[in-house]
């Protein structure tokens, strides 16, 4: 399951967001928790970058579609330096060969070349920097660029962040200068952004600009990012990177700079809970708040609702995050919760157990109980047994939690276990 969408568990399955990205989800599918960095950096991971997709200059040849510059770097690619390819830099950049040979001669080229390579390359760098291939090329003088070289650059996108934020290729060049310029740079840039913060966040591409502000900036520079939520918290915990952005902001500020966030988590708590974005968010307060008494009432929310969250498809991750972050005696009392009170009828376990959400959350359970809280635990499944056996997969499910218990805790035996 996708606690802090760190571990996955259960049958895994490849989903395509709708930035092109693939990631692994779990079961119950949770995109909203994944926060993929769109930064390309170096050529090898971004979508079309200098490591995927197809050259305008097909790097296989044949008839017709080959860029003869191109292929006589080809013929001569270790003996070829930066200097050979300066004169002609911004055309060869925009090849995803030329890229990438650019890159790897940046890496290791004297401060010479590299300024001879800049000052042409600083001639085309705003068609470079939303081209395909050539967004890379800037992005390397970002990172191997001298200082100065790296506050041109900066200086050139001034003007343009938005534009660039939620462009496909721009918005790595953005991220790649948050990350390479001081601090006084970082500010100036993002400043172009204030009045246009949620419509960033919901931009596929723009909403990364807007993560890396966050990670990047002191808190207390980007109090305007907070103050774009209030009032929109609800709205933005259920889009699909406003969750992602959220979550940054729980990460890195302190809780009483994003308190009036925390306030409507608490007050929304239960839609939250139950929506397939929204429930990153609680389980994010949940873990993160350091604001007294949050988690508390988080746990005490899951506690009243613990059957009808924990067979719920997005919900039941809230209540698995509370068995794991809570405290011994919380965890305990939410425990109690399900396994109910001695002698109570119809206890929410009965029910989960059967329930194909639910019988994950006593599968937790069976693992985490402790003392005499765990005997009553046992003996209540040795009860419905014989069910179990007869019953579809997820009773299958807790036999077979049941048996990895026995193992964990060294038991010889478990009653009802052996048939």
């Amino acid at each position: 399951m996708p606690v802090c969408v760190l571990e996955l568990v259960g049958e895994q399955q490849a989903q395509t967001l709708p930035d092109g990205l693939d990631v692994a989800l779990d079961r119950r599918h949770l995109p909203g928790g994944l926060a993929t960095s769109r930064s390309g950096g170096g050529g090898g991971g971004g979508r079309g970058g200098g490591g995927g997709g197809k050259s305008r200059s097909d790097p296989r040849g044949g008839p017709g579609s080959s860029n003869p510059m191109i292929e006589a770097l080809k013929q001569r690619d270790r003996t070829v330096e930066l200097a050979d390819l300066a004169p002609h830099i911004a055309e060869i950049a925009q090849d995803q060969y030329g890229s990438r040979l650019i890159q790897q001669k940046l890496e290791v080229a004297s401060e010479e070349e590299k300024a001879l390579a800049f000052k042409m390359v600083l001639q085309k760098m705003g068609q470079l920097t939303t081209d395909v291939f050539g967004n890379y090329v800037i992005q390397k003088f970002f990172e191997y660029g001298t200082h100065e070289q790296r506050r041109i650059l900066a200086e050139q996108l001034v003007g343009q962040v938005l534009k660039l934020s939620m462009h496909m290729y721009g918005c790595r060049v953005v991220q790649k200068a948050l990350d390479s310029v001081p601090i006084e740079q970082q500010v100036l840039l993002i400043g172009e952004l204030k009045g246009h913060v949620l419509k960033c966040i919901e931009d596929q591409h723009g909403n990364h600009v807007i993560q890396k502000c966050i990670e990047r900036l002191p808190t207390d520079r980007i109090g305007f990012i907070v103050e774009s939520f209030i009032g929109q918290m609800s709205r933005m915990a259920k889009h699909c990177y406003g969750c992602r952005v959220i979550q940054r902001l729980i990460e890195y500020c302190a809780s009483a700079q994003i308190s009036p966030l925390l306030d409507e988590t608490l007050r929304f708590c239960m839609e939250l809970a139950t929506d397939q974005y929204g429930n990153y968010v609680v389980q994010h307060v949940m873990e993160h708040s350091s604001r007294p008494g949050d988690r508390q009432a988080l746990m005490q929310i899951a506690r009243k609702n613990v059957l009808s969250l924990s067979c719920h498809k997005y919900a039941s991750n809230v209540i698995e995050k509370a068995l794991g972050c809570g405290t011994l005696e919380e965890r305990a009392v939410l425990i109690q919760g399900i396994v109910g009170e001695p002698g109570e009828g119809h206890s929410p376990i009965l029910t989960m157990m059967r329930d194909r959400f639910g019988n994950y959350i006593v599968q937790r359970v069976i693992m985490l109980a402790q003392g005499p809280q765990r005997e009553a635990l046992l003996w209540k499944l040795h009860e419905h047994m014989p069910a179990l056996k007869k019953s579809n997969t997820y009773g299958k499910h807790i036999i077979t939690a049941l048996e990895r218990a026995q193992v964990a805790h060294g038991q010889s035996n478990v009653p009802g276990m052996r048939s």
